[in-house]
């Protein structure tokens, strides 16, 4: 009777659709995952100083009420990450949900409401972190709790891992992990992380993008020195003159146009989405930029022209800080992105060579080594799938910024950037800038789609068991 009972029980788990989800009022995470946000939006972990220490400690609580395995970690004073189990069957390897608690700054002029508020209007929540990356957090959060309130064993372990600093490069948050802690996610197989999601075209359409690839930072401080004096009498030349010479010397270098394999794969893949004119030119972008026409309209696209040269954007400007005296070192900051074939040291020689001043030094400030995934996985297969009920392509992408990605890549674990919420270009765009938000409705159907991912990846698995099984 008790073996019959445990066989009935199993069906009923296997009819209920993923991870027993005939039992989740939807309409209930959408109100508790809008609660949570609104919260987790008040905590300020504007990075730096980043504070995320309190953001770590906040979500634990959430976890831990909920018997959930916890840890949290203090890489430095205040900065700090949190990880989180759910035990699966061993079956199969872990699966980590990644995201970060730090945010970028936020002025307050311009916006609508304040950016620390966590202001619930209209149907959305709006705040600094909204969707980059505290909404990711939620959503990431609001599995791990309805797989354990569903008493569902996947066949993986399901680890949350929220870390700090990513919005800096990421070298005291989940960079600090994996070389300190790795074996608090040893033998995972994936990791999910931010950086793609379903793009809503302006027709309604929508395309899954997954980011496999992204380009790599490569930021520099130029620092020029010359004679501090008066400013009533100046040298031929100084510091700062030196410096905006530089300056316009790599404002007029043209970084060479170059298509590498990702990016072929990510416009190939977007082919059948352009009009009648455009489908062969995308199919090949090596062969269609030889062309003078398309080659101008192509690279007169910000992003397009991002993802086939290398760039240069200077952000941070230093020098005087009193009108009537010339400083004796003045600097610039700028944030260069590398295509992922790209030799760090020779760029680095191009821009020495270009700005053509020994009294012009170049610090590197941050630099890693390029990373890509494969896309012949299962958990990919499992996107494609997601994709597929919902009618839409997927297109794996290349990004023109960086995530905490690479960090786990670099350890061999496959890296995605793909986060479950439909979005225009609108949202998108939102993000580092004002009125940042993400709708009450992403927050549930994400959610939905992250618990029905994983329960899709349960379907690959190598013994080729069902999923859904319950906690004996």
């Amino acid at each position: 009777m008790r073996r019959l009972a445990l066989v009935v029980g199993f069906v009923a788990v296997m009819l209920a659709g993923p991870a027993g989800a005939r039992d989740i009022d939807w309409a209930a995470v959408q109100q508790e995952a809008t609660r949570l946000l609104s919260a987790y939006v008040r905590i300020n972990t504007t990075n730096p100083p980043g504070n995320e220490l309190a953001a770590a400690r906040f979500l634990a609580a959430r976890f831990q009420q909920a018997g959930i395995e916890t840890q949290v970690f203090e890489s430095a004073a205040g900065r700090g990450a949190v990880l989180a189990r759910v035990k699966g069957t061993d079956a199969g390897r872990p699966v980590v949900l990644l995201n970060h608690l730090d945010v970028v700054p936020a002025n307050p002029e311009g916006w609508d409401v304040p950016p620390f508020a966590g202001v619930v209007r209209d149907g959305y929540v709006y705040g600094r972190g909204a969707l980059d990356c505290k909404g990711v957090g939620t959503v990431d959060a609001m599995t791990l709790l309805l797989l354990k309130r569903q008493g569902v064993a996947l066949h993986r372990d399901v680890i949350f891992l929220g870390t700090a600093d990513e919005e800096a490069g990421g070298q005291m948050g989940a960079g600090w992990m994996a070389a300190q802690h790795l074996d608090a996610v040893r033998n995972a197989e994936f990791v999910l992380n931010e950086g793609g999601h379903i793009l809503v075209l302006p027709s309604g359409d929508r395309v899954y993008e997954v980011a496999v690839s992204e380009k790599t930072p490569c930021w520099l401080r130029l620092t020029a020195t010359g004679a501090a004096g008066h400013g009533s009498a100046p040298p031929p030349d100084t510091s700062v003159t030196r410096l905006l010479r530089a300056l316009d010397r790599l404002g007029q270098y043209q970084p060479e146009v170059r298509v590498v394999p990702e990016v072929q794969a990510y416009y190939a893949a977007r082919a059948a989405l352009q009009s009648e004119g455009l489908r062969a030119s995308y199919a090949d972008l090596r062969a269609a930029l030889a062309e003078p026409g398309f080659r101008t309209e192509f690279l007169s696209a910000p992003h397009n022209a991002a993802l086939v040269r290398n760039t240069l954007t200077p952000t941070v400007l230093r020098a005087g800080d009193k009108t009537n005296v010339i400083p004796r070192s003045a600097t610039a900051e700028l944030d260069c992105r590398l295509l992922p074939d790209e030799d760090p040291d020779r760029f680095l020689r191009t821009i020495k060579d270009t700005i053509a001043d020994p009294e012009v030094t170049v610090e590197v400030l941050l630099n890693f080594p390029p990373s890509s995934s494969p896309t012949d996985t299962a958990l990919f297969k499992a996107i494609r799938g997601l994709a597929d009920r919902d009618g839409a392509p997927v297109v794996p992408s290349v990004l023109t910024g960086f995530t905490d990605s690479h960090y786990f890549r670099a350890h061999d674990i496959v890296s995605y950037g793909f986060t479950p919420f439909a979005l225009s270009e609108d949202e998108t765009n939102r993000e580092h800038g004002t009125n940042e938000r993400l709708s009450t409705e992403n927050l549930r159907e994400g959610t939905r789609r992250l618990v029905d991912l994983l329960r899709s990846l349960d379907d690959t698995s190598p013994d080729g068991r069902p999923a859904g099984r319950p906690d004996r």
